[in-house]
Order: C-alpha cells, then sequence, then structure tokens
C-alpha cells in the first residue's frame, strides 16, 4: 500500500468512527443497492468498507400518481382536516458501513448513518404558496438509526443464495424541533416524526437475494428486503417497507463496469396518534444507471443516478425528480 492509498485508507476510517457517518432514507426515494460487493454478495472473507453520499430534494408536490399545486393541495379535506402543503425537504446523506465476512457463509453489515436536512412546509389552512397554521422550517443534522444485519450464503457452493436478518436500532434523534413561520404562532415549532432523524422504534429487517452470470460478461442479482417496527414510540410507528432491487452489469471492460438497477420501494402509512396517516406511503418505481471503476485491487469507486418512472403516493407529498449517489467501497 502506498502513501496515498493510505492516506484515503485512514481519511475513510475516520469517517467510519466520526459522529457525522450515517445512513438514513426519507420516505421518496434512497432505494438504491449501491454495490454487488458492498451487500455482500461476495465469497471471500474479511473486511469491507463503503462511504458514500446520496443526494435527494424532494421539491416535487405529489398527489397519487401526478403532480398537484400546491393551491390545489390546500383545499383538499381529508380525515384529519384541511390537506398540509409542503414547500420543499432537502437531504444530504453519508452512509458509512463496515462489512465482515467470518467465512465465505456468514458475514455482518453494519450502517451507521448521518443526515443533513432542510424542510419547509406552510402548514394546514394556508392557500398553497403562503405560511399558516402549522406551518415550520427545520434543519437538522444529526445520526439517523443504525443497522446491523447478519447475512448467512451457504446454501450452495457458489454463495449466491442468501439470506438477510438483522434490526434497525433507534438510535436516531425524535424529538428535535423547528421555528415555526406561522404568523399567529412564532417560536419553537415540533419537526413531524416522518422527518426526525430516527424513528425511535427497533425494526426488524429480513431479506433473500440471489445473483448469477449470465455468460462471461454479464452478470446479475435480484434482492428482497422486508422492514417492519417491532414496537410504538411516542404514539408513533412508521409504515412497515418493502424494497425490491433487480440489477445488471456488464463485466466485458478491465477496470469499469457499467451497471443497471430498478428499484422499487412500497411503503405502508404511518400508525399512531403522533402520525401522519394521511400522506405517508405509496409505491415508488426508480430507474438507476450507474458506474464502478477499479482504482486498484482493494478500492472502487462507484457512481449511481436515480430517474423516478413510476411514483404512486398516498394523500399529498413531496417527491424528488432524481437523486444521485456517490461512493468509495475499499477491501482489505
Amino acid at each position: 500500500m502506498n502513501n496515498r492509498e493510505f492516506a484515503l485508507l485512514i481519511a475513510l476510517t475516520i469517517g467510519l468512527v466520526s459522529p457525522f457517518s450515517a445512513f438514513a432514507c426519507a420516505s421518496c426515494g434512497c432505494t438504491l443497492s449501491s454495490d454487488w460487493e458492498n451487500i455482500g454478495f461476495s465469497s471471500s472473507s474479511g473486511f469491507k468498507i463503503d462511504l458514500r453520499y446520496d443526494y435527494l430534494n424532494q421539491n416535487q408536490l405529489r398527489s397519487g400518481t401526478g403532480t398537484i399545486l400546491g393551491a390545489a393541495a390546500s383545499q383538499i379535506v381529508n380525515s384529519n382536516g384541511k390537506q398540509e402543503v409542503e414547500k420543499y425537504t432537502r437531504n444530504n446523506y453519508v452512509t458509512a458501513s463496515i462489512d465482515y465476512s467470518t467465512n465465505p457463509n456468514w458475514g455482518v453489515n453494519v450502517q451507521i448513518p448521518y443526515i443533513d436536512r432542510n424542510h419547509s412546509t406552510f402548514g394546514v389552512n394556508s392557500d398553497g404558496m403562503s405560511p399558516s397554521d402549522g406551518a415550520y422550517n427545520s434543519k437538522t443534522s444529526n445520526i439517523g438509526d443504525i443497522k446491523v444485519i447478519g447475512r448467512y450464503q451457504g446454501f450452495s457452493e457458489q454463495h449466491n443464495l442468501g439470506i438477510l436478518f438483522g434490526l434497525k436500532l433507534p438510535t436516531g434523534d425524535h424529538s428535535l424541533m423547528g421555528v415555526s413561520t406561522d404568523p399567529s404562532n412564532p417560536g419553537p415549532a415540533p419537526i413531524d416524526r416522518g422527518l426526525q432523524p430516527g424513528t425511535g422504534t427497533t425494526d426488524a429487517i429480513l431479506g433473500l437475494y440471489y445473483l448469477d452470470a449470465l455468460n462471461k460478461d454479464w452478470g446479475y442479482f435480484s434482492q428482497a428486503i422486508v422492514q417492519k417496527a417491532l414496537d410504538y414510540n411516542n404514539q408513533y410507528k412508521p409504515g412497515n417497507g418493502l424494497n425490491l432491487n433487480l440489477g445488471l452489469r456488464y463485466m466485458g471492460f478491465e477496470d469499469i463496469t457499467p451497471q443497471l438497477q430498478m428499484n422499487a420501494r412500497f411503503v405502508e402509512h404511518d400508525k399512531g396518534v403522533n402520525a401522519d396517516t394521511i400522506s405517508t406511503g405509496g409505491t415508488l418505481v426508480y430507474l438507476s444507471p450507474g458506474l464502478s471503476v477499479r482504482i486498484n485491487k482493494e478500492l472502487k469507486l462507484y457512481s449511481y443516478v436515480q430517474l423516478p418512472i413510476y411514483q404512486d403516493v398516498n394523500g399529498v407529498q413531496l417527491a424528488p425528480r432524481w437523486t444521485a449517489s456517490v461512493g468509495l467501497n475499499y477491501v482489505f
């Protein structure tokens, strides 16, 4: 290992142990599987570390499968009263992952979250363009909920079929405050539970994956992951989620690997007195072209863009027009 590679390794290690390293996803987007080997699709033993940045700008107001103007959304009346109209939610995520395989059959992956999020809402009873009841702005920069996911892939000699099992831990703060922009009620304002860095709940994670080669140049994988909260926290429980990922990659080049994924996410409504039980959850499908570049035997760089091809949201929600991800993967 030369000096440049050693410096990069130190930087990655600092990123992993720093309190500013994390992983989180808003309700719309961030369904990507960043890399074959990073998510455990490898029969090699030892450590891998991954540092990934995701940009997700939810700036498009949607209802069902279409877009909606704020003025029209503000006139919707549901069982909770007038519809809240959100202005924007801008998310920056840094995901630090540590992966360790004790042998070709068993491994564990720890994802450590950090979220930087700016959010603004016009509240309810507005005209969809100016703040009213319950309007606020917020900025959060915090560790989110850590995930610990084990895997077993000893079902075949090829180690290409595996199961995932683990927990999302309630490590992220879920009681942060924003600043009210409601003209009649200035001062601190509670941030919606679905926009807090953490949910406050412990979630079970179960998954299944399979990968194989079509020929010497083409490979593919499929993956399904279910996440379900095991409890309520302060009358809040996030909706159950299902992620489905399909990936195809071309391995005919020496150091460059083009990849294409289709990522789908199905999420139920949040539950509880302190949850938004109307405008949460939905069905999201993305097409995600990407590229990984091998710098040397240990280090790879990768990048993806996610493009929504189908969005069906419950109630009225903000959704992204696109998302972007870049990352580093280092194998010891």
